[in-house]
């Protein structure tokens, strides 16, 4: 969480960490099942860290009074929360004696959410677009391919594997990842928000539902989901008014994805290349196993290997999108896969091809060097030694905000602009006397070679 005044500084700062302060629901927030593709969080995970959230920024001496309007982000587009029948009765009525989660417990049909790491709907996206006639037109329709990761397809699953726990599902609400988030605060269902629709499910010209899309996915999908809209924004539930001392005017601005989040925090220009989607969990276990769990350790493994790491590459824990493989694979400079590597060289090899990675894409979407700048965030943001391939590899220099979180700090700049939209105020005139990115790294003399 953050906040930020009228000159947009930002005064206070609080975090949960599942791991530590949640150890009871997952390990890394997530479950992974056994057959590594099929990966979820609980609902309940979610609603305690909130509880938690505000418990500290209370602690810490935040006035809540004084706060005009709030927003905030979940998982772009990937993950999906099935509201039990009953539950919209509760949201409406909730009791600020009681915890969230304690009012909550009975709340959801579905208590072990699919989240952005799951890639189990395969058979789902084939269906999808076949029933759309291609991978092509219902990208022409939605703007994407079917992705196992896009939320009507885990929908879809949820309804084919779980037929009960979907018919115990309240009509008018599958929430996003996000718009569940704005619910909790709002005391009532929030609507999908235009930006977080890429769910294979909206028609991106109309800002409608898919027709074909919704039958192809599961029964009665329209009412489940309610109409999308525009950002809008609603008060602040009276839970709140009580429990935390919230102004009754404060107002709820609607909730987004993280990557459209990060874009507003990180305020791009023509030409930059944004960082954000960064493999920090690969990361962690790499540190873990290699680096006796020390960042320290891990980014001296950095500095003491060379560019390009003799050509040795590693790759990928989990299901990608791009490439589309999942799997531990190193390579050698001959292209030979082996079987391993000195701790030092598989740091290395696991970051650099994480960030080769990500070029290969961008110039396939059009990006060259000259003249660009990369913004990077997210926590791998923080770490100098990480930056400094990045910087190698895009061959660019690297620059990052003072806050590492850009999604907690756009979702501060959109509940700003919040206020003031009605008034005719552009997000980009709202936010103007925000601090700029700073430079932190520039790219070795030889990293083109």
């Amino acid at each position: 969480a953050v906040v930020i005044d009228g000159d947009l500084r930002v005064v206070h700062r609080s975090a949960v960490q599942f791991d530590s302060e949640l150890p009871e629901f997952t390990e890394g927030g997530v479950h992974i099942h056994a057959d590594r593709l099929t990966v979820t969080s609980p609902v309940l995970m979610w609603v305690k860290a909130l509880d938690l959230l505000l418990d500290k920024m209370k602690g810490a001496g935040l006035d809540f009074s004084r706060v005009a309007a709030l927003s905030g982000s979940g998982q772009q587009q990937h993950g999906s929360v099935f509201w039990k029948k009953g539950a919209s009765e509760t949201l409406k009525q909730l009791q600020p004696d009681q915890s969230l989660h304690q009012l909550l417990q009975d709340s959801f049909s579905v208590r072990d959410s699919p989240v952005w790491m799951d890639s189990s709907s395969t058979q789902q996206c084939q269906d999808l677009q076949a029933a759309a006639g291609g991978a092509l037109r219902l990208a022409e329709i939605t703007g994407s391919r079917a992705y196992e990761r896009f939320t009507g397809n885990q929908i879809a699953k949820v309804c084919a594997s779980q037929p009960n726990a979907f018919q115990d599902t309240e009509f008018q609400r599958i929430s996003l990842v996000s718009s569940f988030a704005a619910s909790l605060f709002l005391g009532g269902y929030a609507a999908i928000d235009h930006s977080d629709c890429g769910m294979n499910l909206l028609d991106i010209r109309s800002k409608k539902w898919s027709e074909v899309c919704l039958r192809a996915t599961a029964p009665h999908l329209d009412r489940l989901l309610g109409e999308p809209r525009p950002s809008t924004a609603g008060p602040v539930s009276p839970y709140y008014v009580h429990r935390y001392g919230f102004s009754e005017s404060c107002r709820v601005v609607a909730f987004t994805g993280d990557n459209p989040a990060s874009l507003a925090g990180m305020r791009l220009q023509q030409g930059d290349v944004a960082v954000f989607k960064n493999g920090s969990l690969t990361r962690e276990r790499i540190r873990n196993e290699c680096a006796g769990g020390s960042w320290e350790t891990f980014s001296a493994a950095l500095k003491e290997t060379p560019l390009g790491n003799h050509g040795n590459i590693f790759y990928f824990d989990t299901m990608e999108i791009t490439p589309a493989a999942v799997g531990v694979y190193r390579f050698d400079s001959d292209d030979s896969e082996v079987s391993s590597w000195s701790p030092q060289v598989e740091v290395r090899a696991l970051v650099e091809g994480q960030f080769l990675s990500r070029r290969l894409h961008a110039e396939k979407l059009g990006y060259s060097i000259p003249g660009t700048r990369v913004l990077a965030t997210g926590g791998a943001s923080s770490n100098r030694e990480i930056l400094q391939v990045l910087s190698d590899v895009f061959n660019a220099p690297v620059y990052s905000i003072d806050l590492s979180d850009s999604a907690c700090l756009g979702s501060a700049y959109r509940a700003l602009h919040g206020l003031l939209a009605e008034s005719g105020v552009s997000f980009s005139d709202a936010v103007e006397k925000a601090p700029e990115p700073q430079l932190v790294v520039r790219p070795h003399p030889t990293a083109k070679q």
